[in-house]
């Protein structure tokens, strides 16, 4: 418990400082975000305020989850570190994926168009990462390869390794993605992942109890060290609190795909090692909501020959359109994705409950 607590403050103080150090940095360099031409047009205001605040996220979740380590280890009587192959994988993975993202952040604002990687190069990135990820997991830790829900064994589906590697990188990809495609309005991303995070944190620790009932644990989670796994989700949850604090709209700072591709990865990724993966379309059920939006507009697109279903997708633009504020469309969001996170922790532990009584 003491390490979740001191990785959620040294997260979000490291989040908030060195994303004050990249507004300064990129605002002294004349380093801004361009803004899509083909956006609501009064996104055009936004033209120049400094992006890849996603590093901020990134370096700040990586800092508190390993400082905190550090320091229960030089001010207790524990012997060794407690951080394990797990969780460095989900953060390994995470901050790969935001390097990825940074490259792209990094050719957008060089050639100060809001291009960056070409689609290929960026599938092929992420897809490495991914494929990376999900070979070492089934291969160095004791990650369940069977579909789950809410726990190891609710469907009775295994996928065996090979399978669970495709799974997984499907997953990763898919998340990855649909966070990146919800990052259009200010603080909406990161809010939503506050939320989803916490989720995560909650599951971790929750299954991490159950350890000291090992038939109930072996029963019910197989989840290589949960624990590890909670110190990871609320390391990000707090590093994406400190980059909200000037993300907040009107944005300082936008987070790029530096950071929309680091949360993508860290949830897909948590999902997959607590054996949650069916519940993270409701645990991160905005970011669900906005990439079926962009599916559905180009499907009726295509089946109609022109018509379209939203004025304009992802969905939160057309709510825009509409003449919602920003802010309106960012709060109310929250909202939902808030009872969505509510609504799967409640499933989570409705299902233990369960398990537990039969």
């Amino acid at each position: 418990m003491i390490r979740l607590l001191l990785a959620a403050a040294l997260a979000f103080s490291l989040s908030t400082l060195l994303t004050r150090l990249t507004i300064d940095v990129l605002t002294r360099s004349n380093i801004g975000q361009p803004i899509r031409e083909d956006g609501p047009q009064g996104h055009m205001v936004k033209a120049g305020t400094p992006t890849m605040g996603g590093i901020g996220i990134v370096l700040g979740a990586l800092g508190g989850y390993l400082l905190s380590d550090l320091i229960l280890g030089l001010t207790t009587e524990r012997e060794g570190s407690i951080i394990t192959i797990t969780g460095l994988l989900v953060m390994g993975a995470t901050c790969a994926a935001g390097g990825v993202g940074f490259l792209d952040d990094w050719l957008k604002v060089s050639r100060e168009r809001n291009l960056g990687l070409n689609a290929r190069l960026k599938t092929a990135g992420l897809l490495a990462v991914s494929i990376v990820f999900a070979v070492l997991t089934v291969n160095l830790t004791d990650t369940s390869t069977e579909l789950g829900f809410t726990r190891h064994g609710f469907l009775g589906i295994d996928l065996g390794e090979a399978g669970w590697v495709i799974w997984a990188v499907a997953i990763i990809y898919g998340t990855s993605n649909a966070v990146n495609l919800t990052d259009g309005l200010d603080g909406l991303a990161a809010g939503s992942g506050i939320f989803s995070f916490a989720a995560y944190t909650l599951i971790g620790f929750w299954i991490f109890r159950q350890l000291t009932d090992a038939d109930t644990f072996n029963d019910i989670y197989a989840v290589d060290h949960p624990l590890d796994l909670a110190v990871v989700a609320v390391a990000m949850l707090s590093a994406c609190a400190g980059f909200l604090w000037f993300n907040a709209a009107p944005a300082d700072i936008f987070m790029g795909d530096t950071g929309s591709l680091a949360i993508g990865t860290a949830l897909a990724t948590l999902a997959l090692t607590t054996n949650t993966e069916l519940l993270l379309p409701i645990v991160g059920g905005i970011y669900v909501i906005e990439t079926l939006s962009v599916i559905l507009q180009v499907g009726v697109f295509k089946v109609t020959g022109g018509r379209r279903l939203f004025r304009m997708a992802p969905i939160h633009h057309h709510f825009e359109l509409l003449g919602w504020r920003e802010t309106k469309v960012i709060i109310r969001f929250w909202l939902i994705g808030g009872a969505l996170t509510l609504g799967a922790l409640g499933l989570f532990y409705a299902d233990y409950v369960a398990a537990v009584g039969s």
